[in-house]
């Protein structure tokens, strides 16, 4: 089998085993998490530049205004997502977090048609308009609107959008975002600290550790997707993204056992319905873009 589909398979497994790692880490303030994350994401990151010889290639397009500019809005744009996944994981809405990535990539060809003009195919309108009805009878289900599930999505989605402009591979991206965001986290981190409300070497070693960890965490899945979408497809990729929402889902329903009452299912349904179709729908379009065009005859 192709190491990319591995190497991907991999990233969405552990994505998809996320839940796991941050209840371990419940007592924990999200905000503390989430600087954690990005402290140590960039230590290592930065670490990893070092060690493969690549900052100089890295600080010659690294620190351009245009560039600066890009990672700043796409730093914003993930540390929202990362607060508010990390929050609603040890609130108890892992359920409804898994579907924010279940519609995240509708999401993102809804912005795609919004922001860069591209041409939705016809077929796909119809997708789009049941897991807007999923979304909205899971919100009926819930009694409230499913805000973590749209601000996941939007996030991710709005990431992945400026993402697409940015001017640096995933590798110095991510390291560049993190970079940016180093400062106010550590700045936030030792805070806490001096006003006798950090977490970290004030709990047990294990939780400790486990902080130290999310820098792991967060920079393995992300090189092994960056080394599966050189390998492979991005249909394939396409198709392996939903092992992640499905890995939360079950471990919410199951591990979890959070409420999912039979509106909840009706309303998620819709929304598989959706993916389905939308799957079907790509893999024929990418098919028959590839059918060669007859040659007129002389």
């Amino acid at each position: 089998m192709n190491k990319g589909i591995w190497y991907a398979a991999g990233a969405y497994f552990i994505w998809g085993l996320f839940p796991i790692y941050w209840k371990w880490l419940q007592t924990v303030p999200a905000l503390q998490l989430i600087g954690h994350r990005i402290g140590w994401s960039f230590i290592l990151l930065f670490v990893l530049l070092l060690a493969t010889r690549q900052w100089r290639a890295f600080r010659a397009v690294a620190f351009e205004w245009r560039t600066m500019r890009i990672y700043a809005l796409a730093a914003a744009l993930v540390s929202i997502n990362w607060l508010v996944y990390v929050w609603a994981v040890n609130t108890g809405y892992v359920i409804e977090s898994s579907l924010g990535y279940f519609i995240n990539p509708l999401v993102s060809v809804l912005l795609g048609v919004i922001f860069l003009r591209e041409r939705l195919r016809p077929w796909l309108w119809l997708p789009l308009g049941l897991a807007t009805l999923g979304v909205v009878i899971v919100a009926f289900a819930y009694g409230f609107f499913p805000w973590i599930s749209v601000v996941l999505a939007l996030s991710f989605g709005l990431y992945g959008l400026v993402k697409k402009k940015a001017p640096l591979g995933a590798f110095h991206g991510l390291t560049l975002e993190t970079g940016i965001a180093f400062t106010p986290a550590l700045l936030y981190l030792v805070y806490v600290d001096i006003i006798g409300q950090g977490a970290f070497l004030h709990v047990d070693p294990v939780s400790n550790l486990l902080m130290i960890g999310a820098g792991v965490v967060t920079t393995v899945p992300l090189l092994l997707f960056s080394s599966a979408t050189q390998r492979i497809p991005l249909s394939m990729i396409g198709i392996l993204q939903y092992i992640t929402p499905t890995l939360q889902f079950l471990l919410g329903l199951f591990v979890y056992k959070e409420l999912f009452n039979t509106g909840q299912l009706i309303g998620f349904a819709f929304v598989w319905m959706a993916l389905i179709i939308f799957s079907v729908e790509g893999f024929v379009a990418r098919n028959a873009s590839r059918q060669p065009v007859p040659s007129s005859a002389d």
